[in-house]
């Protein structure tokens, strides 16, 4: 019944749009001037019929499982949930869900289904009394909308107040989201820090997130030294870098001076298929063709290579980075003024001394721009370091070793049903905080050298 909730509202839309539209010309026909373009006017009905009904079915569609799971507990048994704890309310409420949809271990008792058949009525009157609140709604917001169609309103006005109205709403969500992310991060943070000391997460060598579950238990306590896992992030990171700059540079270049437009359009498309490669293939790439070479090399060498390597994880991951690098680099060159390069070759400079002078000085703001983007890829990558360079946090920065990441040790850590009441899973948290302050200071350092930059060329 939300699909057709979500039916009558697009039908609604489509009709208040037409209706308002035929209005607005028809007055034209008529030789009255318009405020506002006929298009306005429908645009106009179109969202006041959409804004308020769409509101409406999302806030429905979002309280109403706490609404009926309310008037269900009120309907139980008098006495029924009488010392019980949150918990065993969850697990009580858990099994009649589950007895209304069909799914009965067991000889459940009366009462349990008999609150079942109640959950499934309630879920049908609310989901029936949707569609007519929807369906009322739209007709009044129709019917409103159509009187305003006259010579002297001014459509254009309310539109444009309307969509206003929507971007900030947007935009407001969004800082709410951002803060709210980060209130998480602080707040669960704050609450590891409560069990383990600050400087012991920070200044440890040692990353072995295990504890006791028992008392009687022989196990250690457990050590959340952080330097560990940020020092095998740094080695991926830079290992993947060190391989997608310079070729993400360079074949945007390439392309963007030498190449000829035949080549161009061949070369860029097949190049930024790589972006949309799944990395999980990339994955699959690095543990089947690059770790089996890089031990076969390492072996004629003579040299003690791990089955898993931070090398062959970076490399791929350099690859998978090289269409980021250089798209934006190829748009950041096409984006410098045809006058610079033509000044620069006017005046005897040749090819390479435009390029590496005057052109990529210029494009430095975007050059950047792309390569800030492939930094924060290569830090937040999971599944190619999972598949190729291992789980086990050394300190250590020889890229032929076994070292893994923060974002592996964080779905590690965050595996299965967790309970957020132990060090070990609240680990995961200060480590995404640790990570957060990170980026956030490669960004504002990124965007102090764009802005210097750009006052120069603009």
């Amino acid at each position: 019944m939300t699909l057709f909730a979500f039916l009558i509202l697009l039908v609604a839309v489509v009709t208040g749009y037409i209706l308002n539209l035929r209005a607005a010309r028809a007055i034209r026909a008529g030789g009255a001037n318009l405020h506002s373009l006929d298009g306005f006017h429908g645009g106009f009905s179109a969202l006041v019929t959409l804004v308020p009904t769409f509101l409406l079915i999302i806030l429905w569609l979002l309280f109403q499982g706490t609404i009926i799971e309310a008037l269900v507990k009120a309907s139980l048994p008098s006495g029924t949930l009488d010392g019980l704890g949150v918990g065993e309310v969850q697990l009580l409420m858990s099994e009649i869900r589950s007895i209304a949809g069909g799914r009965v271990f067991g000889t459940p008792e009366d009462w349990k289904l008999a609150a079942a058949d109640h959950l499934v009525s309630l879920r049908a009157t609310s989901s029936w009394l949707l569609v007519a609140v929807t369906s009322v709604m739209v007709i009044g917001l129709i019917y409103l909308s159509r009187r305003t169609v006259s010579a002297e309103f001014r459509a254009r006005h309310g539109f444009e107040r309307i969509v206003h109205g929507l971007m900030v709403a947007c935009a407001t969500v969004a800082i709410f989201v951002t803060i709210g992310i980060v209130a998480s991060l602080v707040f669960e943070t704050y609450r590891f820090f409560q069990m383990v000391p600050f400087w012991d997460f920070v200044l440890g060598t040692s990353w072995e997130p295990q504890i006791p579950l028992r008392e009687d238990q022989i196990a250690a306590e457990g050590a959340f030294g952080m330097l560990p896992v940020f020092l095998g992030t740094l080695v991926i990171a830079f290992v993947a870098m060190f391989i997608a700059t310079p070729i993400g540079l360079l074949s945007a270049i390439y392309l963007h001076e030498f190449a000829s437009s035949r080549v161009r359009s061949v070369v860029k498309p097949v190049l930024e298929i790589l972006a949309g490669v799944p990395t999980v293939v990339y994955g699959f790439f690095a543990i089947l063709v690059i770790a089996p070479a890089i031990r076969s090399f390492g072996t004629d060498l003579g040299l003690p290579i791990a089955p898993n390597t931070a090398l062959a994880a970076g490399s791929v991951m350099g690859i998978m980075l090289v269409p980021f690098i250089s798209s934006f680099a190829d748009d950041a060159l096409g984006a410098v003024p045809r006058s610079l390069r033509d000044g620069s070759l006017a005046v005897g400079a040749t090819q390479a001394e435009t390029i590496s002078k005057v052109l990529f000085p210029a494009a430095i703001p975007g050059i950047v721009g792309g390569i800030l983007l492939a930094v924060s890829r290569a830090i937040g990558e999971t599944m190619i370091v999972v598949m190729a360079a291992g789980l086990i946090a050394k300190m250590t920065i020889n890229p032929l070793d076994s070292v893994t990441t923060v974002t592996v040790q964080i779905v590690t850590l965050l595996i299965g049903d967790t309970a957020f009441d132990s060090p070990k899973t609240l680990a995961a948290f200060a480590l995404g905080m640790v990570l957060f302050l990170m980026t956030l200071i490669i960004n504002i350092f990124a965007l102090r050298i764009v802005r210097k930059y750009r006052e120069i060329y603009d």
